[in-house]
């Protein structure tokens, strides 16, 4: 919701080129932020008669239901309902791709599939009664307990996968990796991270006249929620309205995983005829919920004397969870940016989605574009170390060129290839070669604390992988005050989506900021949406705004030609006025007149990606419309006792094209950055181990007390951001580039910058077996491995 600070009324003042976009300004709802004024689906009024919902959790990550006694739950105070699947109307299914993912376990004879799996639900007056009777699904559930498969390893191994394996090939990997000078074995492993919004899993049913159903729900993806609901309860989509108005937080945790949440309260909305709330507590959220996937990569390097790759070799392995979810279309990801910046002219990369006891993992931010990529900065670090080369001319050794060395192992030729530009910038404000020289003279004179610096690149391509997901749409509405309404099909989860549609918006029509307002993304308004999500927010809902706006002022040009003359390609829309034939009207008269005349004054736009294609069998195509790129040169300081590590600077420098909004994408930057710092150093999944017990499977870190997320003490006290100025050359939304996912790959350089301070441990003689997140235990491991490894090779006698 705007404020109407601005006024339409006069013009506003200066001579400068009337400009709504390019320009920071505050997100449209940071007023109401700052107040705590932001109503989130948990604020929605609840209704006379609100019912409350909780589930019972699966006690077993693998076990066969031999009965639920429901009887006993609905004996408990407060409790007005409860059921399983089933009671379920429609299909007992929520899985996005793959019909694999029942929305509640089962009945006596089936299987459990993680601990924490919804078993039943219990609806209760309060959400503390509803809650209470659903803590005693250990008791009320009796399973016969089966082996569980909790490592994406063991899996592998058995072959256990929700998805066909796949395969990302150009060349002859094998052959370049035997022919090279240097060859390199490496094993790398990649936590996982929870997603942690800070507004949980939410959704409240209201059932409706004639048997329709509207739902508030925190989602990305509103269309999917409306289409689930409408098969869970056996009824079109027509009869279902989803609406979100702004999520605390999203991720990708809420674009398909929100479903069950969504179901559930329709379902318990149907069966009692009235309104039911379901809202996740924190730990359970963490034990229902899936998350980023954790990858392991068994990779080959085969290289020449100056680091360049002949050929690699990779095998990715992730922990997919119980089910399919977005499993696949995240291995693909992984697999299409292994390439990172770099021209790999002979590539095998082979994905594995292990199938595991486990809550089945999703998106998450990079949506496995960070997992892949993290392989080859891996592998390109250790070749410089093998080489006692800089690990930056490296990276510059194996850039894709501009003219030449430019196609990718998947097909599509980089057009838009500004990385080398971009790194030698951010090497030069840096000061990077003056810092490593000092930071050598440093490490040389203290044994226990040390010193590492890291310059990482990140080309990340933006565009969802499957084709037709790649469209939107969008209404703009002209009132006859001259204010502007605008709905689209993009949710809004603080990243400023709406903010920046507005801008595009205002700049079409040639209003202030002010008269322009997005309304919450809602079924009944734009239909068949897809997620927010892949960074195609503003690229795909703006473009959309953009020729709804378009058409409305052509058709308000029109009109006021012909009612004032001259060509209505001449009329000038500015400042909240309209110019035409010589004379200057507002933009309320213009509207007014164009009413009176029975002039539309409601637009719909669409807008559909041009030229991507993609054969998902073959893995070759153009999945990409464009590329973002960007670089960070991260400095720490590691205590070699503790394992603990500092971050003491940061440089980022991001491609944004033309931003849009400058101030929201320095933001969304360096939030990414943040967040994937804590993915890579303090943000650690464990779960008990396979060992026959009954906690096996159990998720042990589920809360705050054991998940450590970074915090703004984290942030480094010298923090430079910038964006890189460069027009887009894709016709995207005002040639602007993404900020959503690329960025998340900046902080790549936190880790190798650690994994360069414990290498200073061994004098840079031996490669740190450091795995990711670089908790103090895992830097303790490293800095034990290289000094135990320094000291070998200096006893070992000299060769002859």
């Amino acid at each position: 919701m705007n404020q109407m600070a601005e006024p339409l009324l006069p013009p506003e003042s200066g001579t400068a080129p009337f400009q709504q976009v390019g320009i920071s300004r505050p997100h449209e709802s940071a007023h109401l932020h700052v107040a705590g004024a932001a109503p989130y689906t948990d604020d929605v009024p609840e209704v006379a008669g609100t019912l409350h919902a909780a589930l019972g959790l699966s006690p077993l990550a693998h076990g066969v239901i031999e009965a639920i006694d429901l009887e006993r739950i609905r004996a408990q105070p407060g409790v007005v309902d409860v059921f399983s699947a089933r009671h379920l109307p429609g299909a007992n299914d929520c899985g996005s791709l793959v019909h694999d993912d029942p929305i509640l376990a089962g009945e006596p004879g089936d299987t459990l599939r993680y601990r924490g799996q919804p078993v039943f639900v219990v609806v209760a007056r309060t959400r503390e009664a509803a809650r209470r009777a659903a803590a005693l699904a250990g008791q009320a559930i009796q399973a016969r307990q089966l082996p569980a498969t909790i490592s994406h390893h063991d899996a592998h191994a058995a072959g256990q996968y929700v998805v066909p394996p796949m395969h990302l090939l150009r060349g002859d990997a094998k052959l370049a990796i035997a022919q090279a000078p240097h060859r390199l074995k490496l094993q790398v492993e990649l936590g996982g991270q929870e997603q942690f919004y800070l507004e949980g899993q939410i959704s409240y049913a209201l059932p409706q006249e004639d048997g329709g159903m509207k739902i508030w729900c925190s989602t990305q993806h509103p269309s999917e929620m409306q289409h689930l609901v409408a098969h869970a309860l056996g009824r079109p989509a027509h009869a279902v309205q989803v609406l979100c108005r702004r999520m605390g937080g999203g991720f990708g945790g809420k674009e398909t995983q929100s479903a069950m949440f969504a179901c559930v309260a329709a379902v318990a909305a149907v069966r009692t005829g009235r309104p039911v709330k379901l809202r996740l507590d924190r730990d359970d959220d963490f034990m229902v919920t899936g998350r980023r996937h954790c990858f392991s990569h068994t990779l080959e390097v085969g290289f020449e004397d100056n680091g360049r790759i002949m050929g690699a070799e990779v095998n990715m392995v992730s922990r997919a969870g119980h089910s399919a979810d977005l499993s696949g279309p995240v291995m693909t990801r992984a697999l299409c940016h292994f390439d990172n910046a770099y021209w790999l002219p002979h590539v095998a990369a082979h994905g594995y989605s292990a199938k595991t006891n486990t809550q089945s993992n999703t998106a998450f931010r990079g949506f496995g574009g960070p997992q892949g990529a993290f392989a080859i900065e891996y592998a390109i670090d250790s070749i410089a170390r093998h080489l006692r080369l800089d690990p930056l001319d490296v990276r510059r050794t194996n850039f894709y060129g501009r003219e030449l060395r430019n196609v990718t192992p998947y097909g599509q030729k980089l057009n838009d290839n500004i990385i080398h530009a971009l790194v030698s910038d951010l090497e030069k404000q840096s000061d990077y070669a003056a810092r490593r020289a000092a930071m050598a003279e440093f490490n040389a004179g203290s044994p226990v604390l040390k010193k590492g610096l890291a310059l990482t690149p990140v080309k990340f391509g933006i565009s969802f992988n499957v084709v037709h997901l790649n469209q939107a749409g969008a209404l703009v509405h002209t009132y006859t005050d001259g204010s502007v309404l605008v709905n689209h099909g993009g949710t809004e989860m603080g990243q400023g989506l709406n903010t920046k549609v507005a801008q595009v918006v205002a700049h079409e029509l040639g209003l202030p900021f002010a008269a322009v307002r997005c309304t919450a993304t809602d079924t009944d308004k734009v239909a068949n949406t897809s997620a927010t999500a892949a960074s195609t927010g503003s690229d795909l809902n703006g473009k959309a705004a953009q020729d709804a706006a378009r058409q409305l002022r052509e058709r308000l040009a029109s009109f006021a030609a012909g009612k004032h003359g001259g060509a209505a390609g001449d009329v000038v829309f500015a400042h909240g006025r309209v110019q035409v034939a010589g004379r200057d009207f507002s933009f309320a008269e213009i509207v007014q007149q164009a009413y009176l005349a029975r002039v539309q004054l409601w637009s719909d736009g669409f807008y559909a990606t041009p030229g991507l294609s993609w054969d998902k069998a073959t893995l070759q195509g153009k999945p990409f419309y464009y590329f973002a790129y960007g670089a960070a040169c991260s400095e720490v300081l590691v205590d070699t006792l503790t394992g603990e590590f500092r971050l003491l600077r940061a440089d980022l420098l991001h491609d944004a094209g033309t931003s849009l909004n400058p101030a929201l994408d320095i933001g969304q930057v360096e939030g990414a950055f943040i967040q994937g710092m804590g993915w890579l150093t303090s943000e650690e999944l464990v779960w008990h181990p396979a060992d026959g017990s009954p906690r096996a499977g159990l998720l042990m870190t589920h809360a705050p007390s054991t998940y450590k997320v970074p915090t703004a003490n984290d942030a480094p006290p010298v923090f430079n951001t910038r964006l890189f100025d460069r027009a887009n050359l894709q016709d995207s939304i005002h040639r602007s580039k993404a900020v959503g996912e690329p960025p998340l790959l900046l902080p790549f350089s936190v880790f190798f910058a650690i994994r360069d301070a414990v290498s200073a441990v061994g004098g840079h003689r031996v490669d740190p077996p450091l795995q990711a997140p670089a908790t103090p235990e895992a830097v303790l491991r490293a800095v034990t491995a290289v000094q135990v490894a320094a000291a070998a090779a200096t006893a070992a006698p000299a060769s002859p």
